[in-house]
């Protein structure tokens, strides 16, 4: 089938809205600005990101220059958890995307930002997709995780709670950190592609950083066009996995339906607060908004 993406190009797609990459259609100054966005980020991440996406990303091999490969990631993927990395011209329909994950494959935007683009793009794009996401497919744990949420959005279907668990993958897959014996790391996809809010995730005495719940999160509003006003923080991918692996089903029957939410700066009595590398409950202080 055709359709016409949000940058109003028209491709063909198949029924999985998958595309061939055509690796050689990226022309050389897009794959020097790969690598550049690639330095940018390694002069960044070094003491901010987890070990695990640094493993990823030497495992994979995606420090070797320009704009990988599909059919040759795929395959180093395949081998260490068996997912693979499957090409698509824009953002999918929730089904779909469910589908892909649910199936152990990540679906990446088969384009590059502009020169204009640069600092910031809106739309995911094979940068933000592949440099962002795929180390921690790497890691078997966190390879689960997604899987094990991709089904869960397929048993989610025409309940009504599609919003829940997009919140859930906002503040895990994209923007989640986690305690490490050396501190706070960065694990999520949105803040290890961005040399700003690398640095604010961490260091910033603005966002509020708190203790991963999964039903509080299902109900925590989130920015699109900020940075974060909370940071959500787990223990260790064993804990978010064994979270998502728990039923589902009673969670749903008390959020369906509901449409009111917690604001994306509130902290409530019971959170749990990380201040400086410390926690404390929400209850031992003013609960702000």
């Amino acid at each position: 089938m055709r359709i016409t993406t949000r940058l109003g190009r028209e491709v063909d797609v198949a029924e999985d809205y998958t595309v061939d990459q055509n690796w050689a259609h990226f022309s050389a100054e897009e794959h020097a600005r790969w690598d550049r966005l690639y330095a940018r980020q390694m002069e960044v991440l070094p003491g901010r990101a987890v070990q695990a996406f640094f493993d990823g990303l030497d495992s994979l091999k995606l420090s070797d220059g320009g704009i990988p490969d599909f059919e040759e990631l795929s395959e180093r993927l395949m081998a260490r958890t068996g997912w693979r990395v499957v090409a698509v011209p824009d953002l999918v329909p929730d089904a779909v995307f469910f589908d892909h994950l649910a199936n152990r494959r990540f679906p990446a935007g088969n384009f590059i930002r502009t020169e204009a683009q640069f600092d910031y793009i809106q739309e995911p794009d094979v940068f933000h997709d592949v440099f962002g996401h795929v180390p921690l497919l790497a890691n078997p744990v966190f390879a689960d995780y997604l899987e094990a949420y991709g089904k869960g959005g397929l048993a989610a279907a025409g309940r009504g709670v599609l919003a829940n668990l997009a919140r859930l993958y906002w503040y895990t897959v994209e923007f989640g950190l986690i305690q490490t014996a050396e501190g706070l790391r960065i694990y999520g996809a949105g803040i290890v592609s961005s040399p700003a809010e690398s640095v604010f995730a961490l260091e910033s005495d603005s966002p509020n950083r708190l203790h991963f719940d999964l039903e509080r999160v299902m109900q925590t509003d989130y920015r699109i066009d900020d940075f974060q006003q909370t940071y959500w923080v787990i223990d260790s991918f064993e804990e978010l996995l064994g979270a998502t692996y728990q039923p589902f089903g009673p969670i749903y029957d008390r959020l369906e339906g509901r449409t009111d939410a917690y604001r994306p700066a509130q902290v409530i009595e019971g959170d749990t607060v990380y201040t400086h590398g410390t926690q404390s409950h929400a209850s031992d202080q003013a609960a702000r908004l």
